[in-house]
């Protein structure tokens, strides 16, 4: 069984070579600049699942020296209502470096893309390149200006970063969560009936072998 649940992680990172994602969980707590979320290596490819209210905004904060590479990207899920939602992203640096606004500027709903490591299909929207000009801690603030609720993923970095043991212990729940954060709980329910069946099959096979065996003679 365990042999079979490795297959299948692995073919579902194989579907999609150019997945590198690692995904930050959090607590939603990350509501200001005091308690923005850390990104741990902004040229280390991340990824953060959000919901967000009318009116509010997530903070993410991170290191960076001069001459780093940074980039920055929102996607929206394909989910009924999301059709015309873009959230508002924001760079910022120290008091010296002047805050930079990124909208999405394109028609809607957007450019579509599929990512077959959790088999979900999404609407581009705004990406930010840039060079840090200064040695210090920067933010992003992703807001709604527009008097709009939705989710969003915020993908941070290029570089994929895997090691062997993440495919058995980040992947499987990363898939978890992406399936919840697009209310995708067919497939959730779906795997679960797999793995059910995984462990009655074997089960009823060896309980089937031993009462087919003949009885031992006195």
């Amino acid at each position: 069984m365990k042999k079979i649940l490795i297959l299948f992680f692995v073919t579902l990172v194989s579907l999609n070579p150019a997945y590198g994602h690692k995904l930050i969980s959090h607590d939603d707590a990350h509501r200001n600049f005091e308690l923005a979320l850390k990104i741990p290596d902004h040229e280390v490819s991340w990824v953060i699942y959000e919901n967000l209210g009318e009116n509010e905004a997530k903070f993410y904060t991170f290191e960076a020296n001069k001459g780093d590479s940074f980039f920055a990207s929102i996607v929206v899920p394909k989910i009924d209502g999301l059709e015309e939602y873009s959230p508002t992203l924001v760079f910022v640096g120290d008091d010296n470096f002047e805050k930079k606004k990124i909208n999405y500027e394109k028609n809607f709903p957007g450019d579509e893309f599929y990512e077959p490591f959790g088999q979900t299909t999404y609407w581009e929207r705004q990406e930010f390149k840039t060079v840090i000009p200064a040695d210090g801690t920067y933010f992003l603030a992703v807001m709604d200006e527009k008097n709009q609720s939705g989710k969003y993923s915020l993908a941070i970095g290029t570089i994929e970063d895997f090691s062997f043991v993440d495919f058995f212990t980040i992947l499987p729940k990363a898939w978890l969560d992406t399936k919840l954060f697009v209310n995708d709980y067919n497939s959730i329910v779906f795997f679960i009936l797999i793995l059910i069946g995984l462990f009655i099959v074997p089960t009823l096979i060896i309980l089937r072998k031993k009462s087919k065996k003949p009885p031992k003679r006195s």
